[in-house]
């Protein structure tokens, strides 16, 4: 079967992402004690916040604006959550592994739109990341949490690597749409070793 080419992905990649990021926010949602109009606000917010804050960036209509079927997907992420929420519930992780998924496909996402446009690689890169971690920072802010990328956590950095490896494999004797799958393993990767090895950047003191 022929690989297919980056771009041709982005649609699939597109609803996957938004689907877990939804489930994402919805279990937050859940752990804060909200009602479903709530979850319903932090999962659309989880799910999109990043792609609305890329868009506007480039100067683009935010893509759910054209695109109906990522607010359905929303949508069915939550009814899912909410009536499965106590199978979901069995996995002790479930929300990081949901978060994890996300933000690697988020940042692939964003990164090939934004080439699609002739952005420079760099600003790419970090388009890639705006996608992947500024939905998770709203929600957080939402529920009224440090977001995630300000805490010792290897986060970011993770999208960083990801994201890096694609351009670098973009330029290699690769077949097309090789380099999205690998730089999605990375992430993923990365962020599972992070937790399970308690990787983490030192915290910043102030000056005596």
């Amino acid at each position: 079967m022929p690989e297919l080419p980056a771009s041709a992905l982005i649609p699939f990649i597109d609803v996957v992402g938004t689907f877990v990021f939804a489930i994402s926010g919805t279990l937050t949602a859940a752990d804060k004690k909200l009602d479903p109009f709530g979850a319903s606000v932090i999962a659309f917010a989880t799910a999109l916040g990043g792609g609305t804050v890329r868009d506007l960036l480039l100067n683009l209509r935010p893509v759910w604006v054209q695109d109906e079927r990522l607010l359905i997907t929303v949508f069915a992420a939550v009814m899912v959550t909410l009536f499965f929420r106590k199978i979901i519930g069995r996995f002790r992780r479930t929300m990081f592994l949901f978060d994890t998924v996300g933000i690697a496909l988020f940042t692939i996402l964003g990164m090939e739109k934004a080439l699609r446009l002739n952005v420079p690689p760099l600003i790419a890169l970090v388009m890639g990341v705006v996608t992947a971690v500024f939905g998770g920072v709203v929600r957080d802010i939402l529920c009224n949490e440090i977001p995630l990328i300000f805490r010792r956590e290897v986060y970011a950095t993770a999208c960083l690597a990801g994201g890096a490896s694609y351009l670098l494999m973009r330029l290699a004797p690769v077949p097309p749409g090789v380099p999205v799958w690998i730089a999605i393993g990375i992430i993923i990767l990365i962020r599972i070793l992070a937790v399970r090895l308690k990787w983490a950047f030192p915290n910043l003191k102030p000056e005596e």
